[in-house]
């Protein structure tokens, strides 16, 4: 749901780079939420299911609620095959238009056949975790950002912002620290 709002942001702010990163909201051994238990069940109908209503987004609550380390493996190397950004897109509307385990090897080479990409080439690369450094290094500054819900927007490292935001809030947050910035 954080896309809407970022896409915004790059068309009145053509200067922002907007940069993902991967965050794993429950990384092992952390327990995973029960997606029929009343925690997810009221969040979905108190929140995001009022939110992506106003933002007309399609969203319906998985019926999974998977690890998403290899999601975010599977994002690194669509990166490296200048994909991100379509392979990213796709990995959302798998979860939170379908429910897909997002976690499962097979979903993941799923998408990327759907995108056309070389599904052994993924394959081979979540087997031998190639791209798991990228996505610990990220993880790692997301701790040091102090970075613990999702989705978080961070701002030249100096200011944040967590959960789903409308676009004026991203604007001000951009603007925040371009002011600070020397010259800027």
């Amino acid at each position: 749901m954080a896309e809407p709002a970022v896409r915004e942001l790059i068309r009145v702010e053509p200067d922002v780079e907007v940069v993902w990163r991967a965050f794993e909201l429950r990384p092992d051994p952390v327990p995973k939420r029960d997606p029929k238990g009343d925690y997810l069940k009221n969040a979905w109908e108190n929140s995001v299911y009022p939110l992506a209503a106003q933002l007309g987004v399609k969203m319906v609550l998985p019926p999974v609620q998977p690890r998403s380390r290899l999601a975010h493996e599977a994002a690194q190397w669509a990166g490296s095959q200048e994909r991100f950004n379509d392979y990213h897109q796709e990995i959302f509307r798998a979860f939170f238009e379908r429910g897909q385990d997002i976690g499962s090897v097979e979903v993941l080479i799923s998408i990327a056949k759907k995108l056309g990409l070389d599904s052994g080439s993924l394959s081979n690369a979540l087997e031998t975790h190639d791209f798991l450094p990228a996505v610990l290094s990220d993880e790692h500054e997301a701790a040091v950002l102090g970075v613990n819900a999702v989705p978080a927007f961070v701002a030249d490292r100096r200011a944040a912002l967590s959960g789903v935001q409308p676009v004026e809030n991203l604007k001000l947050l951009v603007r925040s620290t371009m002011s600070r910035t020397p010259g800027g």
